[in-house]
């Protein structure tokens, strides 16, 4: 794989409470990516906790977006922990997870790389969702 399209994979993780509306995920995505100058369309996938595979919110802002949105086990995620910035114990108790948005975004940054992937944006929390966004180590 070139530099250049590692370069290019981005991918932003999701966590959200139930019924976070997909307004308040979009608000938070443009937030941090305009605050890190980075294009919309940089950004390859989304991804977040398999508990929140019904979660319209998410399902809405993939569309919106046309992204695709994976899913990843708690356990998947639990690998992640060493790299997050930010362990929730409240995570943890509802998800078995530090943190999903960081972990989420990790996890598939280096399942599309196939290659280490590091947290290009650490956890950012607005309202009822946190996000996170990941790149090529």
């Amino acid at each position: 794989m070139s530099d250049d399209r590692a370069a290019s994979t981005l991918v932003v993780g999701l966590g959200c409470q139930r019924g976070c509306p997909t307004s308040t995920l979009r608000a938070l995505l443009d937030q941090a990516l305009q605050a890190h100058r980075i294009e919309l369309k940089s950004i390859k996938a989304l991804a977040s906790i398999d508990l929140k595979r019904d979660e319209p919110g998410l399902q809405e802002l993939a569309v919106q977006l046309a992204l695709p949105l994976l899913y990843f086990s708690s356990e998947e995620l639990a690998g992640y922990q060493s790299m997050l910035s930010h362990q929730s114990q409240i995570a943890y108790e509802r998800t078995g997870c530090y943190g999903v948005a960081e972990s989420a975004a990790l996890a598939l940054a280096e399942q599309l790389l196939q290659a280490p992937a590091k947290l290009l944006i650490s956890r950012q929390k607005y309202a009822q969702a946190t996000l996170a966004l990941a790149g090529a180590a």
